[in-house]
């Protein structure tokens, strides 16, 4: 399987074109947006195909075209304004959304916010709002979509070291997880087509990945 990672450059996006790289089954088509970002993923083997996320729905679904599925682990970070909040985790996820669709991609994993609720838009603060709005929106446009899609809430992310255990379930206490075992819950997702249709909370906790995804 084909994997077109958007947000490639990214840290759960780096980390995840790493554990692909001598998976049996799984291959991965890395999305960047400048060829100077090529030389971490040319050093591992990965395919890179340039592309922005700010280009149109035909851009991206030709950079896309071919590969199975698609990973949107794309954002548009903690300092940037409320554009790139619209640009990126909206417009950007939604183009994305719908070139899956042009391109007759039909598998679709999507990294948003820990709580994208109404609830938690209407109790983010001035700052952190807008990028909760941006994800609650994107979640709903894939929702309502036919693609087999998964959408994963992650905890407070971190740079800790993974211990590949995990606390996944629809709704978990908030807490952190580290970046590299978002990866790895990513990565169990694509393997595993009972992920399909699912959406699901994941922070730091005692059990096994491979498990606690399976347990959903």
């Amino acid at each position: 399987m084909k994997v077109f990672i958007v947000g490639a450059n990214g840290q759960i996006g780096k980390h995840l074109v790493t554990l692909m790289k001598d998976h049996p089954t799984l291959e991965a088509v890395a999305m960047i947006r400048d060829e100077a970002q090529a030389n971490f993923f040319e050093n591992i083997g990965a395919k890179t195909v340039v592309c922005d996320l700010e280009d149109d729905v035909n851009a991206i679904a030709k950079a896309a075209r071919g590969c199975d599925a698609i990973v949107f682990t794309a954002g548009s970070g903690p300092h940037t304004g409320k554009d790139k909040t619209l640009m990126v985790d909206l417009d950007g996820a939604v183009k994305t959304i719908e070139a899956a669709k042009q391109a007759s991609i039909d598998r679709f994993v999507m990294i948003s916010s820990f709580d994208t609720t109404r609830e938690a838009i209407q109790a983010a603060n001035e700052s952190f709002a807008p990028y909760v709005i941006a994800k609650h929106y994107a979640d709903e446009w894939l929702r309502a979509t036919d693609l087999q899609h998964t959408i994963i809430h992650p905890g407070l992310l971190t740079n800790d070291d993974g211990t590949g255990n995990i606390t996944a379930a629809p709704t978990v206490e908030r807490d952190e997880v580290p970046r590299v075992d978002v990866a790895k819950v990513i990565l169990t997702c694509l393997e595993s087509d009972a992920t399909i249709g699912k959406e699901f909370q994941v922070v730091k906790g005692e059990t096994k990945v491979g498990e606690a995804i399976q347990g959903l």
